[in-house]
């Protein structure tokens, strides 16, 4: 597998479920400092989060944005935790560089969750620092007064799938599905998501880890089909070839390089 496919947020306040998310399956856990965490509790979710990596804990840490008092402190915390990859919310170009100067070398998830960080999500993704870009379905239907959070925002989807190819970043991560008990929704999200070019999702709840592992992984008769392509190309010792009556040029054979990555 080239990069993970789902990414589980855990509230920084509830210490008690770290490990619980760690053992979901997820194949990241993400510690919330930012929507999950109420002022009062700010500092002693920051305590444990970083507890957590003192303990060999690993896994992502979003912080609370550049325009609130919590900013600094956050950033403090983490230029003593190196292992921690940093999640930098409603990412636009200065606060990447914010965050980007404090922690020098440190692996940044920015998620696009405005207008402003949408507009500008080719520098987002080439931004020093920056290893993938997320998007912030919920926050962006807020910013930009669109009232959905799925199919209608996909325009925007496509934009941060086309500013992280430019980048040559990896696929981008998808947003939420906020609907826990509505299996068919959720499926119905990673299957539009992928289309789109997507090749992970935010998740938050245990109970999605499974499906956007098993919906993000490549289906069993892509894995047939990518063989087949390849193992064409290597026969034809160059020639053109033909696979399933349609032509085998590079782009397809580059994808169907890819899934087999996936597996790999």
């Amino acid at each position: 597998m080239n990069h993970p496919r789902s990414y589980l947020f855990v509230p920084g306040h509830r210490p008690d479920r770290f490990g619980k998310a760690a053992s979901s399956g997820a194949h990241r856990i993400i510690i919330d400092l930012e929507d999950a965490v109420g002022p009062q509790d700010k500092d002693f979710a920051r305590q444990h989060a970083m507890q957590w990596f003192v303990d060999d804990g690993i896994g992502v840490v979003r912080i609370n944005g550049a325009d609130t008092p919590w900013f600094e402190a956050d950033l403090a915390a983490l230029a003593e935790c190196p292992q921690a990859a940093v999640m930098v919310p409603k990412a636009d170009t200065q606060s990447i560089a914010l965050v980007a100067r404090a922690l020098p070398d440190r692996p940044l998830i920015a998620i696009v969750e405005s207008v402003d960080g949408l507009v500008e999500a080719g520098a987002v993704a080439a931004s020093q620092g920056v290893a993938r870009l997320a998007f912030g379905n919920l926050d962006f239907g807020a910013d930009a007064r669109i009232p959905g959070t799925g199919a209608v925002l996909d325009p925007a989807r496509f934009q941060i799938v086309v500013a992280c190819r430019r980048a040559g970043l990896p696929p981008p991560i998808d947003g939420v599905t906020v609907a826990l008990q509505d299996e068919s929704a959720l499926a119905a999200d990673i299957a539009r998501a992928r289309d789109l070019g997507f090749t992970a999702k935010l998740c938050i709840h245990p109970s999605q880890v499974a499906r956007v592992n098993a919906g993000f992984a490549p289906s069993e008769a892509e894995i047939d089909w990518a063989r087949r392509i390849v193992s064409a190309i290597e026969a034809s010792a160059g020639a053109a070839v033909q696979v399933d009556g349609k032509m085998v040029d590079r782009p397809v054979l580059e994808r169907a390089r890819a899934i087999l990555a996936e597996i790999a």
